[in-house]
């Protein structure tokens, strides 16, 4: 890597930036890689590949030339930074990581910070478990997806329990069953907890449940019609009636897809759609033939042209998904083939990319630009919305612009346990969620004292802001401050912002009114009288319903938290015993205090544990003992 150093202050702003570039070109290498145009504070600005760093550097010095969202650009350039690379493809996959990474303001970046969840089904157990995931994969399993949102896997999920009668249950639930539970009455498991169904059979239910997630389809159900006719002849009618109910789940799957990909199996078909300067790209996931669901990505503004915006896109969608062996587009990328021999080299196999123009392709490609289409207009209009209201808070609250970020801050707990503050912030796009904060309280905090909480929120979240960003350049510093509560909440959110020196943030508390009815709050803002809006104000409703997504996200931090704290073990204070090993002791012993009563003989025959860690974990438990 090498970094040229800031031009002369005294230099012209534009031709500061040039002289930079011109430094920085004398050791350049003409080799393939990555390069990083960065402003005074070493923050990215730009991210760009090349196939010779020295002559598409060059380029950059052309003033007269670049457009004028690169001029900007290079006119706030002071220092620049490369990685060779061994080919240009590369390089294309290594810009698009540092891309997303990073969020440079001059490049095209696809804004999600959604994981995807896959179907996993665990093959480390005698009786396999089909269920959801998201985050790394693990050995011991098999993953099909991606699924474009929780829904889409839900529905997958459920329709696979219908008709192949996979359990779902935990590992530890599982052991402990001593009878079916209610998903064995409605048919939707086989209950091999309890042997109602043999290893073998269930052996062949897996079987099944893979060649569908692989696209086979057709040859499950001749089988399953064969399997209904043979028991209806042997006058067992209630087999019968329920392979029946197991095909009508095959062909309900079957039918939900309004877009026929016959004949293809993994394909991804990504269309997108310009408006008003905006971007909307719709990407359908088919697996095995099968719609997995459909995502919308809206793309930071820009001048680029469809082409363009396509070829970042699909770099930077398949950063961290892999690629299928088909992608159906609705534009020429730029570089089509350099992206394609980078995925190719991503997924180690063949990736084609194909504009169709005519038959069932073309009319996939199609629907889905139907789809960005009606998305994006209805983004913006509801943006058009948004900014109204918006202007309605500047007016209420006499802020001298219309707010850009609005952060809203509630707590929660019970008597002074599991406690939580979260932050939700809102703008002129909607709720911000990848902005959502929690903050796990750490002091002790007595019963009812939500100014211990508030004071501890606030220094976090402000404390570290001043830090971080003490000139308030990164866009994550609020204009406008709403808290829940009355006056005193208020007077000490303003006593504790005042002594982090940010006293200059707006801060008004929303007290519930009377009887605690939703539509007569009472707004406290410091110097100004408390007052009420009318019931049907549009900007009443809108503050509505940010203090109820601040207090929904309140409630379900705190859940979780004491989710998390009721199944908490004293395994888990046991150094180097994390989720795995823990399992097997569980398994193994039955409980916890089965694990601490285990004589150290006992601990190093349980399967997967050995002398070494059952040493520790005695220790653990009988410190005196060893």
């Amino acid at each position: 890597m090498s970094q040229a150093d800031s031009a002369p202050n005294d230099a012209p702003p534009v031709l500061e930036g040039v002289r930079v570039i011109e430094r920085a070109l004398a050791t350049l290498p003409l080799s393939p890689g990555v390069y990083r145009m960065l402003d005074a504070r070493g923050d990215a600005l730009y991210v760009g590949k090349a196939r010779a760093l020295k002559k598409r550097v060059v380029a950059y010095t052309q003033i007269a030339r670049l457009p004028e969202r690169l001029r900007r650009m290079v006119h706030e350039t002071r220092s620049l930074e490369v990685i060779t690379t061994a080919s240009e493809a590369e390089a294309l996959l290594l810009e698009a990581n540092l891309i997303k990474k990073l969020r440079p303001r001059y490049n095209i970046v696809l804004r999600d910070d959604k994981s995807y969840p896959w179907l996993v089904l665990t093959e480390d157990h005698p009786y396999p478990q089909i269920t959801k995931h998201r985050g790394e994969r693990r050995k011991g399993a098999s993953y099909w997806g991606p699924f474009a949102s929780a829904w889409a896997v839900n529905q997958t999920l459920t329709a696979l329990q219908r008709v192949f009668l996979l359990r779902s249950c935990r590992d530890t639930v599982f052991d402990s069953r001593d009878r079916p539970c209610l998903l064995f009455q409605i048919r939707r498991c086989s209950a091999p907890c309890v042997d109602r169904i043999s290893k073998e059979d269930y052996a062949e239910l897996v079987r099944d449940a893979k060649q569908f997630l692989s696209g086979e389809t057709p040859s499950i159900q001749k089988t399953l019609a064969r399997e209904m006719e043979e028991a209806a002849e042997a006058l067992e009618f209630e087999r019968a009636a329920a392979i029946r109910d197991r095909i009508r789940g095959l062909t309900h799957i079957q039918g939900r897809d309004r877009i026929n990909m016959e004949g293809i199996g993994d394909a991804d078909v990504v269309a997108l759609h310009q408006l008003a300067g905006q971007t909307c790209v719709q990407v359908f996931f088919f697996r095995g033939g099968r719609n997995n669901g459909n995502r919308p990505y809206f793309l930071s503004k820009g001048d680029q042209g469809p082409e363009e915006v396509m070829g970042a896109f699909l770099a930077q969608l398949y950063d961290d998904l892999p690629p299928p062996p088909l992608v159906l587009l609705s534009h020429e990328p730029e570089e089509r083939g350099l992206i394609a021999e980078a995925l190719s080299i991503k997924a180690n196999r063949k990736v084609e990319l194909h504009r169709p123009q005519r038959g069932d392709k073309r009319a996939a490609v199609e629907h889905a630009e139907t789809n960005a289409r009606e998305a994006l207009e209805r983004r913006m209009a509801e943006g058009t919305a948004q900014q109204t209201l918006l202007q309605g808070v500047a007016t209420l609250f006499d802020l001298p612009a219309m707010p850009e970020r609005i952060e809203v801050y509630d707590n929660s707990h019970i008597q002074g346990a599991n406690a939580y503050g979260v932050m939700v912030a809102a703008g002129p796009s909607g709720f911000l969620k990848q902005a959502y904060r929690k903050f796990s309280i750490r002091g002790p905090v007595k019963p009812g004292d939500d100014f211990g909480m508030m004071r501890e929120v606030f220094e976090r979240r402000f404390g570290r802001a001043l830090k971080e960003d003490p000139e308030r350049e990164s866009g994550t510093w609020p204009d406008l401050v709403l808290i829940d509560g009355g006056l005193g909440q208020l007077n000490a959110a303003r006593e504790i912002m005042a002594e982090l020196g940010a006293h200059d943030i707006p801060l008004v508390a929303v007290a519930k009114g009377p009887d605690r009815d939703a539509g007569r709050e009472w707004f406290h803002r410091t110097g100004h009288a408390p007052f009420q809006l009318p019931p049907r104000d549009p900007v009443l409703y809108y503050l509505q319903r940010l203090r109820d997504e601040a207090h929904r996200f309140a409630i379900t931090t705190h859940r979780a938290g004491r989710s998390k704290a009721l199944t908490r073990s004293e395994l888990d204070d046991i150094p180097g015993v994390g989720s795995a090993l823990k399992r097997k002791l569980l398994n193994h012993f039955g409980s916890a205090r089965g694990v601490r009563n285990a004589a150290l003989e006992d601990l190093a025959n349980a399967p997967g544990i050995g002398p070494a860690v059952a040493r520790k974990i005695h220790d653990h438990f009988h410190p005196g003992n060893s």
